[in-house]
């Protein structure tokens, strides 16, 4: 691919635990750069708009109980850009599921939840991190979180020396 921009949120509970700080290291570490970055409550309309097809996708219990965790509390949205940002950025975090990421990935290494437990207690699988899925989601998702004028460019050290 190249070079491209993809959304990381940093939902609730990655705030709530003070992981802010250690999750975006390990994108920074990956050489992703960061070109946008907020803080922000999600309300229901906002919430619909990010998860427009979630509904359709996987039912209405699951998207009330993902819209219900990501109102919960404050989320980082962050824009990251580097070379094929979307998969690596998917790499660094790892697979949906705690219990099934590698060692290594956020998720991995900060997350505990099984889907299974998500599923007996009722809540979101709290797995600290939203990552677009693909380029044509990236691109819905960054327009829909940052407007004209909230993404910077500037050159990184790894951009000067690595590409």
């Amino acid at each position: 691919m190249g070079v491209e921009r993809t959304l990381v949120l940093l939902k609730p509970d990655a705030v709530a635990r003070g992981l802010v700080g250690r999750i975006t290291t390990r994108f920074e570490d990956a050489a992703l750069k960061i070109v946008g970055v907020k803080m922000a409550h999600l309300d229901a309309d906002f919430t619909r708009k990010h998860y427009f097809d979630l509904e359709e996708r996987l039912g209405a219990e699951v998207y009330n109980t993902t819209a219900k965790f990501m109102q919960s509390g404050p989320v980082i949205a962050l824009v990251l850009q580097g070379v094929d940002a979307v998969a690596k950025v998917r790499q660094v975090i790892g697979v949906t599921y705690p219990n099934l990421a590698t060692p290594g990935t956020v998720r991995g290494d900060f997350a505990h939840q099984t889907k299974a437990s998500s599923e007996a207690s009722g809540k979101a699988v709290m797995n600290l991190v939203h990552a677009s899925g693909n380029s044509d989601e990236a691109n819905y998702e960054v327009d829909l979180w940052f407007g004209e004028g909230e993404l910077f460019e500037y050159e990184t050290l790894v951009e000067k020396f690595a590409y």
